[in-house]
């Protein structure tokens, strides 16, 4: 049976960057809701996400469904962001069934403090994609891209300070009951968030191959 990945964790728990460990080093494509988000760009979309706070069930589980029918989905995925509320995670159950997939749910843990200057301090390069972030890993020239150096690094609206205290406590509202919800259920694994990312993917890897 194949399986479907679901990464849980505040902004800034790093689970886009083990998304990404996990398709290319697996073979499960990352499906990621912020960035199809992001992609589409409505005006609606865009104040909310710019606003810290959170989009609409019914248009992220359209997206959803929509991605996952697709052919490199039938072995199986990865879901970054998504379900974020339990409404999204009663409705993954329905697809999950409806596919004939697994389900496992890993909890990328990270203290609140470190979280803040995660997100305070990311910034991303518009051409190679490449994240920094002043605080943990700041780039060789002041806000310029190591591997584009004519390139200066953005910040993304949502991290800035005002914002991030917004998203985190979204998260702490809407999305924690979900860590309850697998727990409950005995699907729930948790990773320490706050070592370096090929430590915490080397135990993601181990849960999913379990």
């Amino acid at each position: 049976m194949s399986k479907i990945i679901v990464l849980i964790g505040a902004p800034g728990a790093g689970k886009g960057t083990q998304a990404r460990l996990i398709q290319e080093r697996l073979g499960l494509p990352q499906i990621s809701t912020g960035d199809m988000l992001r992609a589409l760009a409505t005006e609606d979309i865009h104040s909310t996400q710019t606003s810290g706070k959170l989009i609409s069930d019914e248009v992220v589980i359209g997206l959803v469904r929509d991605r996952t029918e697709q052919a490199d989905c039938s072995h199986g995925y990865v879901l970054d962001g998504f379900p974020r509320t339990l409404v999204q995670g009663e409705m993954l159950e329905k697809l999950a069934a409806a596919q004939s997939n697994d389900l496992i749910a890993i909890l990328v843990d990270v203290p609140m403090d470190i979280l803040e200057k995660r997100l305070a301090g990311r910034r991303n390069c518009p051409d190679c994609k490449e994240i920094y972030n002043v605080f943990f890993r700041p780039p060789k020239f002041d806000n310029m891209c190591d591997h584009h150096p004519d390139t200066q690094l953005e910040q993304r609206s949502d991290d800035r300070p005002e914002k991030v205290h917004v998203r985190l406590q979204t998260y702490e509202m809407q999305t924690r009951p979900l860590v309850d919800y697998y727990q409950e259920s005995g699907r729930l694994r948790t990773v320490d968030g706050a070592r370096e990312r090929e430590a915490i993917y080397k135990d993601i890897e181990a849960i999913v191959n379990s």
